[in-house]
């Protein structure tokens, strides 16, 4: 376990036939990580193009654990079909700066 929390920035496309499903499946997703890690996740999309989706993962404490359970989370609900053709996950990782 790290003692600098680590913030997750998840951001993809979603195809257009695919939006209501995958909100489903963000629902569930979020149950399964939040029930394994005690992290809570929230979903943003974009402003001006409803079809880019970010997933924000604040204050994890326990990064190995939290990938893991996301990646075994993400597979078992089939999340990678409800993405736009030519679209991946992409995750950004950030932690605090000190303020000295």
């Amino acid at each position: 376990m790290s003692s600098t929390a680590v913030c997750y920035y998840i951001y993809y496309r979603v195809g257009a036939a695919h939006e209501r499903a995958a909100h489903r499946a963000i629902a569930d997703l979020f149950d399964s990580v939040e029930r394994r890690t005690g992290v809570a996740g929230r979903l943003l999309r974009r402003q001006d193009e409803p079809l880019l989706w970010m997933e924000v993962y604040e204050a994890v404490r326990d990064s190995t654990g939290f990938e893991t359970a996301l990646s075994q989370s993400l597979d078992a609900c089939g999340f990678a079909s409800f993405l736009a053709p030519g679209s991946a996950r992409r995750t950004e990782r950030f932690v605090a700066v000190s303020a000295h």
